[in-house]
């Protein structure tokens, strides 16, 4: 997928949310990048498509009356409970995370810019505050390198095999997939689909796939099946394992999405800088591994405190980005 058109998909799922009635197809055209200036013609193409492509990625687009007394004029919206969203009468802290991951799609691939986003935000009437997002924003971002080659064969239908090492698994083991999704679950991302080996849906996460994702197959040579629901395939999928609880001290203002995931926090502890700035925050976690990479991001706002384990994991985090960037 490209750059533009991973932008033009992010700006148009965006403002299909935020709007409060269905938006016509003019008004789509006149507003997204990348339909502007278009033919009538390549317009249509172009949106059938990404609607399509949307739809696939389990984002339901929907036709509806501009005026709920009239059904002479239709425009679309995203359902919003189907799209597991709250009202988007957000707060200025929501707003900020919103803007966040805004920038986490950017790193991650999905788009190259999303400031139209935020600017049309504004001019639906929020207020954004940037410099809410900058003090939000990680300073290293660990994004997966399947993740655009696994959209786009998802969205073509494309038959895959790749290379899969579980943390336990001291070599990997080669896979066949028929990409149904990309979905996200514990704030991972993974491709569900049918395993053609084992003739039976599997999820991965696309962290864990080593080396090159592949086509093992031709475009379009598979579909999937009628009534499946990704969500509750998903849910069945996610392994149950059991909840630890992780330690951290936070500088004070900082690390807003921990503290929105703490279950405990005590204000005004001393910090490794021997001031009292820090708060001690208690924050579940699944996998002592995957949460250092959250502390580590935020490259000294953060510090690990239990259990050992996550300690060491985070300096084996930073030991690796600084051998990287040396």
């Amino acid at each position: 997928m490209t750059a533009s058109k991973s932008e033009r998909l992010m700006n148009l799922v965006i403002m299909l949310l935020v709007a409060r009635s269905p938006v016509t197809k003019d008004r789509i055209r006149d507003v997204i990048e990348g339909y502007q200036g278009s033919t009538p013609d390549a317009f249509e193409k172009m949106f059938e498509r990404d609607k399509a492509e949307l739809r696939a990625l389990g984002i339901p687009l929907e036709l509806a009356a501009i005026d709920k007394f009239f059904d002479d004029e239709l425009g679309y919206r995203i359902a919003r409970d189907s799209f597991e969203l709250p009202e988007l009468d957000l707060e200025p802290d929501e707003l900020a995370v919103l803007g966040l991951a805004a920038r986490v799609w950017e790193h991650a691939g999905l788009a190259a810019t999303t400031s139209q986003a935020l600017v049309k935000l504004r001019a639906a009437g929020y207020d954004v505050d940037r410099e809410a997002l900058d003090v939000l924003q990680p300073r290293v971002v660990a994004d997966d390198p399947a993740f655009d080659t696994v959209l786009a064969f998802t969205t073509s239908r494309t038959p895959i095999t790749f290379a899969y090492k579980r943390p336990a698994d001291s070599t990997s083991t080669r896979r066949h997939l028929e990409p149904w999704a990309v979905v996200t679950s514990r704030e991972r991302w993974y491709v569900v689909g049918l395993d053609t080996d084992r003739r039976e849906p599997r999820m991965f996460r696309l962290s864990r796939i080593v080396g090159e994702v592949e086509k093992n197959g031709a475009p379009g040579s598979f579909v999937v099946p009628a009534g499946t629901d990704i969500r509750a395939l998903t849910s069945n999928l996610t392994p149950s394992r059991p909840t630890q609880e992780a330690t951290v001290l936070a500088h004070q203002g900082r690390a807003v999405l921990l503290r929105r995931r703490a279950t405990r926090v005590e204000f005004g502890v001393p910090g490794p800088d021997g001031t009292t700035s820090w708060d001690r925050l208690v924050v579940p976690m699944y996998s002592t591994w995957d949460f250092a990479g959250d502390i580590a991001s935020h490259l000294g706002e953060v510090v690990a405190e239990a259990p050992a384990e996550l300690r060491e994991h985070v300096l084996a985090r930073l030991t690796s980005v600084a051998g990287e960037s040396a």
